[in-house]
């Protein structure tokens, strides 16, 4: 049985007549793709003939022009040495592109290299010229490869199909009804008509519609559970002073995270607000009014006005808090920092991270801890523990686990209380707690990776091929 499509086409073509798909959609009343999948399929009935004309033709590159003009690099060369220049060090100065010329006539085996000497093995025929001069006059000769991947030569090639009807079947060509809509049920014209039918066990081609990449998907879920939480999402710059991304936290300057090898340092430098320097410098020197020792020895302003790729995005967390230090305060921030780090399948030199603080007056580590439990069970994950942890700025300080089956438990960032060096500095008021977790990590787990760089690579059969809701263990 014919489509309704392919009953069009037949009875609008003539038999034995060729029409491009221009001709017989103007005279079918079908788009081009309407013929040319009619067309085919009238072929594969043995109804039609569908003919694909291509029109090849060649035009030199600048470059080839530039040969066509001058000669090829190798025949210039080769005229040098039939004139007695057989030196290298005289060959190269006589023309520029020695390199690419003494290189062909190797691979023509025409020519050879003893010590210093060109050394010619056999008389050249260049035909490579007579056919650019074919080409620029207009002509497709042929044997024209070797031009072609030299791109002294560009093809252009047009297609045009043709369609053919063969024979038209004997039988009446019935009108066909494809799909059935309310109009033919309430009208009842469909009655004493064919249907068009179908078969349901020819397997049909897999459709990949448009998805977030799952990464994505991840990213906005975690910001999600986050402004439910009653949090503010804040940005800050990827380029941050050494002083918000390590002494305003109380890194001291010595600190092995600090050095070249673990931080990307730019050649610049920023002013910093004075107020917050000598506090913060006192801090770190003697501890100043916050009842700390200190860590003793020099602070270097200019050290602390360093510009840095930001190593963690709690430069901007801290930053905020010293803008806004009066309780209460819930901020969170999902963004890229950098690091040092050597390429592997769980490291990257630049990655997200997940950063969020809590000022308020009456909280302590047992709201860090029941919060970021809270968190992650709305992320799926059902066993959750706390191990104890350091970090220069945070006491006391824990890194959260959760149990992945197959892994155990995982650890997946830090979290802790801001010591007074580096809360009462800045002037923040109350108790602010404070984690960052790596959300590269986190996306591994899950979507069940096993290399976070599949992260970032356009693997398209990965993307097509991972289900959307798939999200949850």
């Amino acid at each position: 049985m014919l489509s309704p499509m392919e009953i069009t086409l037949i009875k609008s073509l003539e038999e034995g007549k060729d029409y491009d798909l221009e001709q017989a959609a103007k005279i079918s009343g079908l788009n081009k793709d309407a013929v040319l999948k009619a067309s085919y399929l009238l072929q594969e009935k043995g109804l039609a003939e569908v003919k694909v004309v291509k029109d090849i033709s060649y035009r030199l590159t600048d470059e080839g022009e530039k040969y066509l003009s001058e000669g090829l690099p190798e025949e210039r060369l080769y005229s040098l040495i039939k004139q007695g220049v057989d030196s290298i060090d005289q060959a190269k100065k006589e023309m520029k592109d020695f390199g690419i010329a003494i290189g062909w006539l190797r691979k023509k085996g025409i020519a050879k290299i003893e010590g210093k000497k060109i050394v010619l093995l056999k008389d050249a025929d260049f035909r490579e010229k007579e056919l650019l001069k074919k080409i620029d006059d207009g002509e497709t000769p042929e044997g024209v490869d070797e031009l072609i991947r030299r791109k002294l030569v560009s093809v252009d090639e047009k297609k045009e199909i043709f369609v053919r009807i063969l024979k038209k079947p004997s039988a009446e060509i019935k009108d066909v009804i494809k799909d059935l809509t309310p109009d033919i049920l309430i009208s009842g014209s469909w009655k004493g008509k064919e249907f068009l039918k179908y078969d349901v066990r020819i397997p049909s081609k897999t459709i990949f519609t448009a998805k977030y990449h799952p990464y994505e998907k991840i990213v906005a879920e975690c910001r999600k559970i986050f402004l439910e939480m009653g949090f503010t999402e804040i940005k800050g710059s990827f380029v941050q002073s050494s002083f918000w991304n390590f002494d305003a936290l109380f890194q001291p300057q010595d600190h092995p995270a600090r050095d070249m090898q673990d931080t990307f340092y730019l050649d610049a430098y920023e002013d910093l607000d004075d107020d917050f320097v000598e506090k913060v410098k006192r801090t770190h020197i003697d501890g100043w009014k916050t009842g700390s020792t200190g860590w003793g020895g020099d602070w270097s302003l200019d050290t602390a006005r360093k510009l840095v790729l930001r190593t963690h995005t709690t430069a901007i967390t801290i930053h905020y808090l010293a803008m806004n230090p009066e309780p209460p305060v819930k901020a969170f921030c999902i963004d890229r920092v950098y690091r040092r780090e050597s390429i592997d399948a769980t490291h990257l030199p630049e990655f997200d991270q997940l950063e969020g603080v809590l000022l308020d007056k009456d909280v302590g580590f047992r709201h860090l801890l029941g919060l970021l439990r809270e968190f992650f069970l709305k992320m799926g994950f059902e066993d959750v523990r706390f191990r104890p942890g350091y970090f220069p700025y945070t006491e006391p300080s824990v890194e959260p686990e959760v149990y992945v089956d197959g892994l155990g438990w995982v650890e997946l960032g830090g979290a802790g209380v801001f010591r007074k060096e580096v809360t009462e500095p800045l002037g923040i008021k109350g108790k602010v707690l404070a984690w960052g977790l790596g959300m590269g990590r986190l996306a591994m787990l899950r979507l069940g990776m096993k290399d976070l760089r599949k992260l970032y690579q356009p693997d398209l059969g990965w993307l097509r091929e991972i289900p959307v809701s798939r999200l949850r263990w």
